[in-house]
């Protein structure tokens, strides 16, 4: 995990083809944004641009949070699926329906999550899993079915020294041919499952 660039995926991974990266790129995400405090913040490239808007809806019981670009294109919302024995989260699409699904487990040794979503382009079902600790400084997100790393959440990348940025932002390598959307995603899911224990 000590490299910045990561190998293009077998197969393109993406739920919206217009954000699949084209080369390796670098996100910064806004981590501990609280579910009842309405927050909202951008998702940005690592030069500062924005890519995506995160809009918290003020006291929702589902923690839910609307994603769009930023021609404020309503893309998915962010909610917390109740009746589940471990935390699990959706994304669902404008009308509601789910593109995406993240389960948390119990693990010792730091976080366990699992991605399920459809690819609307194949119509094949696609497993992500997060190996490493997400509370400390890296994890790899690895697609199942290829093993093939298809992002990497490093908490040191972006220093002090950027001016874009906060000590609440943390960043996310993605691969060439996976959606950014996606990953964006699946990271504020981790982060919504880990504020449930703060």
């Amino acid at each position: 995990m000590h490299s910045v660039n990561l190998a293009p995926v077998p197969q393109p991974l993406a739920i919206f083809d217009q954000f699949t990266a084209h080369q390796t790129e670098v996100l910064a995400i806004k981590e501990k944004v609280l579910s009842l405090t309405g927050d909202s913040f951008d998702v940005k490239l690592a030069n500062g641009q924005p890519i995506f808007k995160v809009k918290g809806k003020l006291m929702s019981i589902s923690g839910r949070k609307a994603v769009t670009d930023t021609s404020n294109n309503h893309l998915f919302d962010i909610v917390k699926e109740h009746l589940h024995i471990h935390s699990t989260y959706a994304a669902e699409s404008p009308d509601g329906k789910k593109i995406l699904q993240v389960k948390s487990g119990i693990n010792l040794l730091g976080s366990k999550a699992t991605a399920t979503f459809t690819s609307p382009a194949t119509g094949n079902t696609h497993v992500l899993k997060m190996k490493g600790n997400w509370i400390d400084s890296k994890a790899d997100i690895v697609d199942e079915s290829t093993n093939a790393v298809v992002a990497q959440i490093d908490r040191k990348l972006l220093s002090g020294r950027d001016i874009f940025f906060d000590q609440q932002t943390y960043a996310v390598i993605v691969a060439p041919g996976v959606d950014m959307a996606l990953i964006a995603a699946l990271c504020i899911c981790f982060d919504e499952k880990n504020n449930e224990q703060d």
